[in-house]
């Protein structure tokens, strides 16, 4: 049986390669399973609406060119449920452009009926450089 992990690892290449109905398909397929996005959209909510941003995405002039761990990834599975969490690096070609950018990543995964894992909750953001105008909290030694 595929560990939470290896799902999320062969979600990441199914996303390298565009394989959109893969992609779908490894989500919960719930109108209420729910995906923080990386882009301009605070969040999707359900399969039918996560299907459409994939597909849009695949036909975009985005292509994904490297997905990888640089923290973590941090993980745990319980009998149904697992999450699989770290900070991800993007490597993306726009168009003849090649740009990398830095991620948190953490997906929730439920086992569907014959055992294997599905995303329930995705976010992946980037946090932001200075949200309170106080610069960072945490204090230098």
């Amino acid at each position: 049986m595929t560990t939470a992990l290896e799902q999320i690892n062969s979600f990441f290449h199914a996303i390298l390669r565009k394989e959109v109905v893969q992609i779908s398909q490894t989500y919960i397929p719930k109108e209420d399973t729910y995906v923080f996005v990386e882009g301009p959209r605070y969040s999707t909510i359900g399969q039918t609406n996560i299907a459409k941003g994939w597909q849009d995405f695949c036909d975009s002039v985005l292509k994904l060119e490297k997905i990888e761990w640089v923290e973590g990834p941090f993980t745990e599975e319980y009998q149904q449920v697992a999450w699989v969490a770290g900070i991800v690096i993007l490597t993306i070609a726009v168009e003849d452009k090649i740009i990398q950018r830095k991620f948190r990543a953490t997906f929730i995964l439920q086992k569907d009926e014959v055992g294997s894992w599905q995303i329930r909750h995705e976010h992946v953001s980037a946090p932001l450089e200075d949200p309170y105008g106080i610069g960072d909290w945490l204090k230098k030694d």
